[in-house]
């Protein structure tokens, strides 16, 4: 099972007083078991890394868009369809925006 999501984002919104935290990664997975895959990867990764639990896990039952919030950074992991038809990346247009593609080595 793929356990990295793809077309990652990060949206830098420390510049925007009304944002909810200072970064949004944004990700997307092709299935529901893909998607709970990635998220669940996130979790321990980021508590290897950094040892930060998240504030607050969202969706984790659901099929269609999790969320791990960090405080002050947010992961929105959601299906392909999902993504497109909220649009993060549009809401928070002003937004600094950066691609991250996989590594290959």
């Amino acid at each position: 099972m793929k356990k990295k999501g793809v077309e990652v984002v990060s949206l830098n919104l420390k510049k925007i007083p009304e944002a909810v935290s200072d970064f949004f990664i944004i990700c997307e997975a092709n299935n529901p078991n893909n998607l709970k895959a990635i998220a669940d990867n996130v979790e321990k990764k980021v508590l290897e890394k950094c040892g930060e639990k998240p504030y607050r896990f969202e969706g984790k039952q659901g099929e269609k868009w999790i969320l791990i919030d960090y405080i002050n950074v947010v992961v929105h992991c959601m299906l392909t369809e999902v993504r497109y038809f909220y649009n993060l990346e549009e809401v928070w247009h002003d937004a600094e925006r950066k691609e991250h593609t996989e590594n290959k080595d």
